[in-house]
């Protein structure tokens, strides 16, 4: 059975002087394996708790130091035991008298230490308006900051597609409108177009009608050489029976009236003749031509030019010979009958 012999006391920390006198200077002192032999027995034990308790001082002196984020580390790892001579370990302070250390030691109450576990090791980062709303945790202040942000970020995102989808929409309508704007101006213009040409010829229409309605004296720069009914042996009835219009050859022969050619030849007498028939089937022969412009069957209106004034057949100088029968073929005085049409003759 080991006997319980005492420890080797360890060299003192402080230096002597030649006469004994301690110099309470602090000189560093690091105990080795060969300067401090292990104890066994009753005496060994009572040592190491006070070493233990020493070891937990500096601990905390550490922890301290680090802040509150070396300590979260601190307590994840198991102690780590020091063991320091009594001369030192007797002049530290008692770690209870620690302010924030007594929490940590093995005698404190159960209450304490949760107290001091659930308050948060640092405050850092967090807002005066997240400390009004309660926020205490640094870290999901920062969570909820990075959330927030996120959100404002993706909400901008949207507003923009948004504003795009938008800005894409209206543009569309735009050129929509302008398109359909456009078609309905070439409508516009196609419509006013088709009017206007069926305006001419409404226009064109009724000016041949009233043309045809109308009546016009037998030619120009003409004058009355001699008249119907006037008597002398040049003519084999002995009298005139039609009325002339003395002017110079080649001078126009107008239709009086809108009608067909009945004939247009050679006749005798008459020299080159047109006969034009009108509705009501009344002649009007032209004689003396030096030309002819139609022929029989063709449709004329009125004024239009079917000849010109000669001298052909029995004629003294070139002149008009104008003659009006009626539809059973009686000869009529043509003065009378262009006068009753509203001609100046």
């Amino acid at each position: 059975m080991a006997s319980n012999q005492p420890a080797p006391e360890a060299p003192s920390p402080f230096r002597t002087d030649s006469l004994g006198t301690e110099d309470r200077t602090w000189e560093e002192w690091n105990p080795t394996e060969e300067s401090i032999r292990p104890v066994r027995g009753r005496h060994r034990v009572a040592k190491q708790r006070g070493l233990a308790r020493s070891s937990t001082v500096l601990g905390v002196g550490v922890i301290a130091a680090v802040g509150a984020g070396g300590m979260a580390t601190a307590q994840s790892k198991p102690p780590v035991s020091i063991s320091l001579p009594d001369s030192i370990a007797d002049n530290l302070p008692d770690a209870k008298s620690l302010p924030g250390v007594g929490a940590f030691m093995s005698g404190d109450s159960d209450a304490d230490q949760q107290t001091v576990a659930s308050s948060p090791l640092t405050s850092a980062g967090i807002t005066a308006a997240e400390a009004e709303q309660g926020t205490t945790d640094a870290g999901e202040a920062l969570r909820a900051r990075i959330l927030q942000q996120a959100e404002q970020q993706q909400a901008g995102a949207d507003a923009e597609a948004r504003a795009a989808e938008e800005t894409a929409a209206a543009e569309a309508a735009a050129a929509q409108a302008a398109k359909q704007q456009t078609v309905a101006e070439a409508e516009a213009v196609a419509k006013k177009k088709a009017a206007e040409e069926a305006a001419k010829k409404k226009a064109e229409a009724e000016r041949l009608a009233k043309l045809a309605a109308s009546y016009a004296v037998p030619t120009s720069s003409y004058y009355i050489s001699s008249s119907f009914g006037q008597a002398g042996s040049m003519w084999s009835s002995g009298y005139h029976t039609g009325l002339d219009f003395a002017a110079p050859t080649g001078t126009p022969v107008k239709a009086v009236h809108s009608g067909t050619v009945k004939s247009a030849g050679y006749s005798g007498s008459y020299g080159y003749r047109t006969v034009l028939e009108l509705e009501d089937g009344t002649e009007v022969w032209y004689c003396h031509q030096s030309s002819m412009d139609v022929t029989a069957g063709q449709k004329v209106t009125t004024g239009q030019t079917i000849g010109r004034v000669g001298a052909t057949g029995n004629v003294t100088g070139a002149h008009l010979h104008l003659e009006i029968h009626t539809a059973d073929g009686t000869g009529i005085d043509p003065m009378a009958w262009l006068r009753g049409k509203g001609l100046t003759i």
